[in-house]
C-alpha cells in the first residue's frame, strides 16, 4: 500500500512539473509579445463599422462637433481604405477641414480625392474646396501672392475640366477678384519704384499689369502711371499713346483727366501711336471695370 502511495504521490507531483511550463506560458508569451502585436490587437478591438463611423460623423457634423466629425472621417479612412465609405469620407474630411479653417489639411484631402477618384461624381466639389482653402488665404496686395496664383490656377483647372458644374460661376468669381490681387500688387510694386524715381522698372510693372490684367480694376491708374513715367524719361510719344488709350476706354475718369492736364502742362496731349505696343492692347479693354 506505501508503494501504492508512494507511486501516485510521484505521479502527481511529475504531473504538476509537466503542467508548469503550460501554465507559465502566457505569462512568457504575454512578456514577449512585441509592440505591434498590441498594436494590432488594440486596432481590431477599436475597430467599428464603416457604416456606423460614418453615420457618427454625419451626427457630429450636422450637431456642430465638426472636430469630432473631422475625426470620424479620418477614422474611416484608416480603417477601411478601400470601401465606398472611405471615398465618402474622404471628401467629408476635406469639407470638414475646410470649415475648420485648416486649409493645409482640407487642400491635401481634396487633392488627395481628386487623384484617387478623378471621374468621379464629387471630384469637381473636391477640386472646389481645394481652390476655396487657397482663396481663404489670400493676403493684402503688400504681402506675397502665392495663393492668388494658386487660387487661380486650382479654379481654372476646374473650369476646365468640369465647365458644367455648378461651381463654375463662383470659381470665375474667385479667379477674377485673385487675378485683381496680382495686379494690385504689382501696382504696389510699381509705384514703389516711380517714388524712388526708378522710371524703367516702374513702367515695367505699369506695362505687365496693362498687358496680364487688362480686365481688373488696376488699369485705369496702371495707363496714368505710364503716361507720368514716360514723360519722366522723356518718352513723350509713348506718354501721348497711354493717354489716348486711357482716354478711349475710361473717357470719364480722373485717372485720365489727371492724365490730360499733366500732358498739357508740357504742352502736349494725347495722341494715338501705330508704332506703340499700346495700342495692340487698346483693343482688348473693355472700357468697363471688373
Amino acid at each position: 500500500m506505501r508503494i501504492v502511495a508512494s507511486a501516485r504521490s510521484g505521479f502527481a507531483a511529475r504531473a504538476r512539473l509537466l503542467a508548469l511550463p503550460l501554465l507559465l506560458a502566457p505569462v512568457v508569451l504575454s512578456a514577449c509579445a512585441s509592440k505591434d502585436d498590441m498594436d494590432l490587437a488594440n486596432y481590431v478591438d477599436n475597430t467599428e463599422p464603416a457604416d456606423v463611423l460614418y453615420n457618427q460623423a454625419l451626427a457630429n457634423l450636422n450637431a456642430g462637433r465638426i472636430s469630432e466629425a473631422s475625426k470620424k472621417f479620418d477614422a474611416i479612412d484608416r480603417q477601411h481604405p478601400y470601401s465606398e465609405y472611405a471615398r465618402k469620407a474622404l471628401i467629408m474630411s476635406a469639407f470638414s477641414n475646410y470649415r475648420q479653417g485648416r486649409y493645409e489639411e482640407a487642400i491635401n484631402s481634396g487633392q488627395r480625392y481628386v487623384q484617387l477618384y478623378p471621374t468621379s461624381d464629387d471630384a469637381a466639389y473636391a477640386q472646389y474646396i481645394v481652390g476655396l482653402s487657397y482663396f481663404r488665404q489670400i493676403r493684402d496686395v503688400t504681402q506675397d501672392q502665392r495663393e492668388s496664383r494658386r487660387a487661380i490656377e486650382v479654379m481654372d483647372n476646374l473650369i476646365q475640366r468640369w465647365p458644367d458644374s455648378p461651381y463654375v460661376d463662383d470659381a470665375q468669381t474667385k479667379v477674377r477678384f485673385a487675378r485683381d490681387q496680382l495686379a494690385g500688387k504689382e501696382m504696389q510694386i510699381g509705384r514703389y519704384y516711380l517714388e524712388r524715381r526708378e522710371y524703367l522698372a516702374a513702367i515695367k510693372r505699369f506695362r505687365y499689369v496693362v498687358e496680364t490684367y487688362s480686365n481688373t480694376r488696376h488699369i485705369e491708374e496702371a495707363l496714368a502711371r505710364l503716361v507720368e513715367a514716360y514723360l519722366a524719361v522723356g518718352i513723350s510719344s509713348e506718354a501721348q499713346a497711354a493717354a489716348a488709350v486711357l482716354g478711349h476706354n475710361y473717357p470719364d475718369s480722373q485717372w485720365y483727366k489727371d492724365s490730360y492736364t499733366l500732358l498739357q502742362s508740357g504742352g502736349l496731349e494725347p495722341r494715338e501711336n501705330s508704332g506703340s505696343w499700346l495700342s495692340r492692347v487698346s483693343g482688348t479693354l473693355t472700357g468697363k471695370k471688373s
